[in-house]
C-alpha cells in the first residue's frame, strides 16, 4: 500500500470509531494483533479495550467530533495529531460534566502491516 493509502485507512478508522461509533465495522480494518496507544491514555489497549474506551467516551460526550489535524506516513507507520471536541455530559477522561465545550489534543502512532491492517 502507498503512504496515501495508509493515511486513508487510518483516517477512515478514526472516522468510523470516534465520529460515527461504528466499532464493529472499524474492527474489520484492524489486525488480530491490534494495540492502541495514545498520548491522552496512559496504557495500551487491545481491540476490545479500545472499543470499550471509545464507547465510554462517546457516551460521555454525545456531541463528540474528532478532527484529524495532521496525518503523516512513512513506510508502514502513520502519525496522527487529532483534536477531540465536545461537551462532557458524564465524567470522562478525568473531567466532570459540563456544558462547556472541551478540546483535547491527542497524538497516536499507527503501525500497519502490508495488508493495511
Amino acid at each position: 500500500m502507498s503512504t496515501e493509502d495508509l493515511k486513508r485507512v487510518v483516517r477512515q478508522h478514526i472516522d468510523l470509531t470516534w465520529n460515527k461509533g461504528r466499532l464493529a465495522l472499524a474492527e474489520q480494518l484492524q489486525s488480530k494483533d491490534f494495540l492502541y496507544k495514545s498520548s491522552f491514555l496512559g496504557q495500551t489497549l487491545d481491540s476490545a479495550g479500545y472499543a470499550g474506551m471509545v464507547q465510554e467516551i462517546r457516551e460521555a460526550m454525545p456531541d463528540l467530533e474528532v478532527v484529524v489535524e495532521e496525518c503523516i506516513a512513512e513506510g508502514h507507520k502513520v502519525f496522527t495529531w487529532s483534536t477531540l471536541i465536545g461537551s462532557i455530559q458524564k465524567p470522562a477522561l478525568g473531567y466532570p460534566p459540563s456544558d462547556r465545550v472541551l478540546s483535547i489534543s491527542a497524538m497516536a502512532f499507527w503501525t500497519l502491516n502490508s495488508l493495511g491492517e
